[in-house]
């Protein structure tokens, strides 16, 4: 029942909004509006049954040197939320030496194509069935300075909301694999997906490149497994990587966040830690391990 009604997490949103309006500029007798208000809240904020399965052994989406951000490693959920399946999810960048030390207020904010993120190859962490495969969104401006960082975390992500998972993943792959985990792969570059739905690929094929589309400041990847094909239905699933390698003294400075929490989900690279990943890295298939 859970996972049927956070399956219509963005209606439910979409719900409140208009049962708001409506309120506001029509007569309805009370308590009708506020009990739809109240009502659709409460539906929007369901969130599907948590997995009670250990970390899945998965090859690195990535190959070279790379930072983790918004990391499971550091706190679980990792996002601040487990809405669209992302209790497990993380962000990955490069390390970019050119990076300002903190952000100003101006109006005027990067182009995409200057971060060394972008056009990255995506590699499927392991073998399965294409589900879904979507690039036609634009590769929008960083959000790299206080106006941009206010304009995405207000208006701009209130409309990605009500617009649906697929605006806050922006352009994304979701690939099944054969033990019932989805991995999904989201803010892609447009126009650089090379798989359609259906297709089968193998562990460490190339799905797309790093972009930035929807709900990002600048460009990275985002990749989360679940365990259900459609993000607002779907739990995350916790992930390890075997392959990486890690060197726990090496930080980027720019994203370290302090020590991991309690709830931090153990082996994997915390907030701001630089791994290295090799060409030759695969996991043929995942490992439900504990």
């Amino acid at each position: 029942m859970k996972r049927t009604i956070a399956r219509g997490q963005t209606w439910w949103w979409r719900l409140f909004v208009v049962a708001i309006l409506a309120n506001l500029v029509l007569d309805i007798p009370q308590p009708y509006p506020f009990l739809i208000i109240v009502g659709s809240l409460a539906l929007a904020l369901v969130r599907p049954p948590a997995t009670d399965r250990g970390p899945v052994d998965v090859a690195p989406p990535v190959r070279g040197r790379w930072v983790a951000l918004n990391s499971p490693g550091s706190a679980v959920p990792s996002h601040g939320v487990k809405a669209y399946g992302q209790k497990y999810a993380v962000d990955l960048l490069q390390p970019s030496t050119d990076a300002p030390p903190s952000m100003g207020w101006s109006f005027v904010m990067r182009r995409p194509e200057t971060y060394p993120t972008f056009g990255a190859p995506v590699h499927a962490m392991a073998a399965g069935t294409v589900v879904h495969a979507q690039d036609g969104q634009r590769d929008h401006r960083a959000r790299d300075t206080w106006p941009g960082v206010l304009w995405m975390m207000t208006l701009e992500g209130f409309i990605r909301e009500l617009a649906g998972a697929r605006k806050i993943m922006g352009n994304h792959v979701v690939v099944e694999h054969d033990d019932g985990t989805y991995a999904a792969y989201g803010h892609l570059r447009h126009g650089s997906a090379v798989v359609r739905p259906g297709e089968h690929v193998a562990a460490g094929q190339v799905l797309a490149q790093v972009g930035n589309t929807g709900n990002t400041s600048e460009p990275h990847l985002h990749v989360q497994l679940m365990d259900d094909p459609q993000p607002t239905a779907a739990a995350g699933v916790p992930m390890r990587w075997p392959e990486i390698v890690v060197d726990p003294a090496e930080r980027d400075a720019r994203w370290g966040m302090g020590e991991p929490k309690p709830t931090a989900l153990p082996g994997f690279p915390r907030n701001g830690q630089i791994f290295e990943v090799r060409e030759s890295s695969r996991v043929g298939e995942p490992d439900g391990g504990a």
